[in-house]
């Protein structure tokens, strides 16, 4: 590996099989990368690590031929290549796991793993060939789904499998994998890693990008670091720790991410009981039970849990999007009913998990997109005040740091934690008194992460009553000041952060120990 201002060396390593060469690329006025030079080992894990906007995913993009680079080039084998397409690059062992999925929900899971490369037999689709091969490559992921079965049917995580899936079937020698496990579950996590372990016997490299460091760094051989274009760092995975990696991405010491906890707690702002939520694929199956909680303005209440544990069907039942089974929950002392533009009235919003489905329009600029929820505020009849409704845009990108060239950008140009920014300055718009944020940081670097939490913390301290969900055992340790922690669509613990481990937070969140002292009511 080179980097450009620090690298660390330990011993010799193998030769590459792919390298970008003193690579950069320009759009427009931008120069996304600026002389970036790094090697690919056969047999081995290469993380990259950057914030949002360092370059990561052009790279990428060039490493696998769906891009080209302005100047330098790419070595495949030592020798220079120029491929013209990706499908190209794919055909010579270089593939690509896109972070954004390339999936046609209207099609099956078996039509969408051989889109492009299907299998015939004497000029016709060979179906049963491309099923039996399906449920093998599926099987390996350890998810025993119907290969027939519609991919716009699937939970979000089951989709990234397929798009695994599809990448694992074209035998690569290099395999990029741009944020794989943003949407997957623990155990998932753990069936791709032995996946990657097994690739790598087979002598395939592996390039890895994620957000989440401590994942990432678990299956890492070898590490790099962009900064605005810029390769800044290069190291093997041995010889580096997460304070090390933070601070060559954004520059300064882990410990400044998290806000400070400095607030006043007002009245109940939000009381459940004894809600229960049906599952809304197995509607016999009880998502929430028996949950009972109370969150006064002003608080920051963080929900840990795996999936499965019933996190997301709550809030989203809370926001009117899913019904209750049992139970009842009051805002501000007013019962919490109707439909979803009532409770929004009502003062409550949800910023939703899925910020590409649920969250954003991608037809629409970033202005319009913040202030979808609330147009009707700025009708006159049937006129839209857009004088009014450009100045409430304008106050709130500069609200929530919203990196925008302007309102009328489209959403598509904004890196992923500013898109997050707009989804929830769209939910701010809606004045709100209670605040759900399902899995916040999801899909978005450490510094964007550290933007948002302490936009949540500026909210609560505002009086607004925030409650969110995470699956990172880090942020619920270190981002609430209260945290609840489900189990199976139970609450098993409720406690401060400070008051447990991270060792007994994982047993928690598995139901392995739901003991009376575990509980703090």
């Amino acid at each position: 590996m080179t980097a450009a201002t620090d690298t660390a060396t330990t011993g010799t390593p193998p030769p590459p099989v792919l390298r970008a060469a003193e690579v950069t690329k320009v759009y427009g006025g931008t120069q996304a990368l600026k002389g970036v030079s790094l090697d690919i080992a056969a047999g081995r894990t290469t993380v990259l690590f950057g914030e949002n906007g360092a370059g990561k995913s052009t790279l990428m993009k060039i490493l696998s031929s769906v891009e080209a680079p302005s100047t330098g080039h790419v070595e495949l084998d030592g020798r220079p290549v120029a491929f013209s397409s990706a499908r190209e690059a794919a055909d010579h062992g270089v593939s690509i796991i896109h972070q954004e999925l390339s999936l046609c929900p209207n099609l099956s899971i078996q039509d969408n793993l051989f889109l492009g490369r299907e299998h015939t037999r004497r000029g016709l689709l060979n179906r049963s060939a491309q099923r039996t091969l399906a449920r093998q490559v599926l099987n390996r992921l350890d998810e025993h789904l119907d290969p027939q079965a519609l991919v716009g049917e699937l939970r979000l995580g089951q989709q990234q499998l397929v798009e695994i899936a599809r990448a694992l079937l074209q035998d690569a020698r290099v395999l990029i994998m741009d944020e794989p496990t943003s949407a997957l579950s623990a155990p998932e996590v753990e069936v791709l890693f032995q996946v990657i372990n097994d690739l790598k016997a087979q002598n395939v490299a592996i390039v890895y990008i994620s957000h989440h460091l401590e994942e990432a760094l678990s299956v890492a051989d070898d590490v790099a670091v962009l900064r605005d274009g810029v390769m800044v760092a290069t190291a093997p995975a041995a010889d580096v720790d997460l304070a090390w990696i933070v601070r060559k991405m954004v520059g300064r010491d882990p410990q400044t991410l998290y806000p400070a906890s400095e607030r006043t707690l007002g009245a109940v702002a939000l009381q459940i009981s004894n809600l229960s939520v049906s599952a809304p694929a197995t509607p016999g199956r009880l998502a929430v039970r028996e949950l009972s909680l109370t969150i006064h303005a002003g608080e920051m209440v963080g929900i840990y849990g795996l999936m499965g544990s019933g996190r997301t069907e709550l809030l989203e039942c809370l926001a009117g999007r899913l019904p209750a089974a049992a139970g009842e929950a009051h805002l501000h002392g007013e019962p919490l009913m109707g439909s979803i533009r009532q409770r929004i009235g009502a003062g409550l919003a949800l910023v939703p998990e899925d910020r590409q489905r649920d969250g954003l329009v991608q037809s629409m600029g970033v202005g319009q997109n913040l202030s979808l929820a609330t147009v009707t505020r700025f009708a006159r009849r049937v006129l839209l005040n857009r004088q009014a409704e450009n100045t409430a845009v304008t106050s709130m990108i500069k609200d929530v740091t919203v990196k925008t060239a302007s309102a009328g950008a489209p959403i598509g140009s904004l890196s992923g934690g500013n898109q997050q920014k707009v989804v929830i300055g769209k939910a701010l718009m809606t004045d709100p008194r209670v605040l759900l944020l399902d899995e916040p940081s999801r899909g978005v670097d450490v510094g964007a992460k550290a933007d948002v939490f302490q936009l949540m913390a500026q909210q609560a301290k505002r009086g607004l009553a925030v409650l969110f969900t995470t699956s990172e055992a880090e942020e619920a340790m270190n981002i609430p000041d209260r945290l609840l922690v489900l189990a199976r669509g139970r609450l098993v613990a409720d406690l401060r952060p400070s008051e447990i481990t991270r060792d007994h937070l994982m047993s928690l969140a598995d139901g392995a120990d739901t003991t009376e002292e575990a509980q703090h009511e």
